[in-house]
């Protein structure tokens, strides 16, 4: 084996990837196929929940320092969904460009392979060989793709990629504007165009625009049709100018079929994508590797029980992404005015209903996400020793809010105890990820050696069991 993991995609969600794996202490390589192309970054939002996970990892408050909050995030029309009331040290959207978010992610001491672009993959029941095109191979253990929507990893594994195009022919551009935009993040349509603006904070903005003429993607842009397509949809092109970059791509609403075959899983964009409304992208993928990553660890380790978990757990999640983000799109966009009105007040009605709303703010922010049977976000309440959970679960490891009549000694160095007491005086076993393992009673012993012994693998000393 040349390492343990492989990593196939530089992206945020190999990043995260490649840093969870650093800190467990586990041999791994991130290959990036670009070698100083330029950023041509599209994500400029970050949610709640990947902000709790970035906490996590010690690297939020960094991030946070680089962007603006938002309290709600406006929709198409006049609907607002306000964050202000979702529970976390972070209710809010912060904006800033994706570029940023992958700066702090590769200061965790991530090292990337550039120029290194997979041609292949094959596996066996030992491990995985990926070749590359220049003719080496690298075997590992275990391979993630990470390589995006048009991934070779997925096509090498066999998967198709199911879904269509929700919008075609997006233009994209990075300008300079005359007039500064009311809001922070610009969100507006009308019959037949769309327009989305978000700042990069340094005098620059990133401009996504859309009309019913759709062109192919092939098609050079033209700085007057984002003009006028960005002038239809918000009354004003804010004097758009001096464009350093313009492009065009398809927004596709795809998921695989898995996540995993045999030793080879698939992340973020080569595992699912969607359309930008709600900013979901690169939340979804980074929150992937979360869930992922320890889970690796503990493979390597010997202990892969839970390896099949990351696709039962991540994949409803990603299809929620993909319906979440293609509804709100589509209430935006319409080729006449009946249609849009109508697509508005599916949108805008429900959201009048306060249950809904707040619903609807832990959705877009990632705090609502459960995975079922107990498996649920842990808030990160404060401990004894004066820290927070969070800042507790930064070393990867477990923790365990509570004082069992269990003794844990032989895990001690899978899971950090912390005395802490928790809800109705139960104990909870926190995975890495910040998700509740398990909960009960103090005196229920059994049930919290069967979660370890599931969980985070045989005592010291004893083999794994199966």
């Amino acid at each position: 084996m040349d390492t343990d993991v492989l990593i196939v995609g530089a992206g945020p969600t190999g990043l995260t990837l490649a840093g969870d794996l650093a800190r467990a202490g586990i041999g791994h390589m991130l290959l990036e196929r670009r070698s100083g192309e330029p950023n041509t970054t599209r994500a400029f939002a970050v949610h709640a929940r990947t902000l709790e996970q970035l906490d996590m990892r010690g690297v939020a408050d960094e991030l946070v320092a680089t962007g603006q909050q938002l309290p709600g995030i406006r929709l198409f029309g006049k609907t607002m969904v306000s964050l202000a009331g979702v529970p976390s040290r972070f209710p809010y959207v912060l904006i800033t460009p994706q570029y940023e978010t992958e700066r702090v992610l590769a200061g965790r001491g991530v090292r990337v392979t550039s120029g290194a672009a997979v041609t292949s993959v094959d596996q066996d029941d030992d491990g995985v060989t990926a070749t590359l095109d220049d003719g080496r191979t690298l075997r590992a253990r275990y391979l993630v793709g990470c390589d995006g929507v048009h991934s070779v990893v997925r096509r090498a594994i066999g998967l198709s990629y199911p879904g269509r195009s929700v919008l075609r022919s997006i233009m994209l551009a990075d300008v300079r504007l005359r007039e500064k935009p009311a809001e922070t993040l610009t969100v507006s349509s009308a019959v037949g165009a769309m327009a989305f603006i978000a700042p990069f904070g340094d005098g620059w903005y990133r401009v996504f625009s859309w009309n019913s003429d759709e062109r192919p993607v092939s098609e050079p842009v033209e700085l007057a049709e984002i003009r006028a397509t960005v002038r239809q949809a918000c009354g004003t092109d804010f004097g758009l100018h001096d464009p350093r970059w313009m492009s065009r791509f398809h927004s596709d609403e795809r998921q695989a079929p898995h996540y995993r075959v045999g030793r080879v899983f698939l992340a973020g964009d080569a595992a699912h994508c969607h359309s930008p409304a709600g900013g979901q992208g690169m939340n979804t993928g980074i929150q992937d590797a979360a869930n992922l990553g320890w889970k690796l660890a503990a493979a390597v380790r010997g202990h892969d029980g839970l390896l099949d978990s990351y696709e039962t757990e991540r994949h409803p999640i990603g299809r929620t992404a993909v319906k979440s983000s293609g509804a709100l799109v589509r209430s935006g966009i319409a080729r006449s005015a009946p249609q849009r009105a109508l697509r508005l007040a599916a949108v805008r009605i429900p959201l009048s209903v306060p249950a809904i709303r707040r619903k609807g703010a832990l959705m877009i922010s990632g705090v609502g996400i459960s995975y079922g049977n107990g498996v649920d976000r842990v808030p990160d309440v404060p401990l004894p020793d004066g820290r927070r959970l969070y800042e507790a679960l930064r070393d990867g490891r477990f923790a365990l809010l509570g004082q069992p009549a269990l003794d844990i000694g032989a895990w001690s160095e899978r899971v950090t105890p912390t005395d802490a007491s928790s809800a109705g005086d139960r104990i909870i076993l926190v995975r890495p990820d910040g998700y509740a393992a398990w909960s009960g009673a103090p005196a229920d012993t059994a049930g919290l050696l069967t979660a370890l012994r599931h969980w985070c693998g045989a005592p010291a000393g004893k083999p794994v069991a199966s």
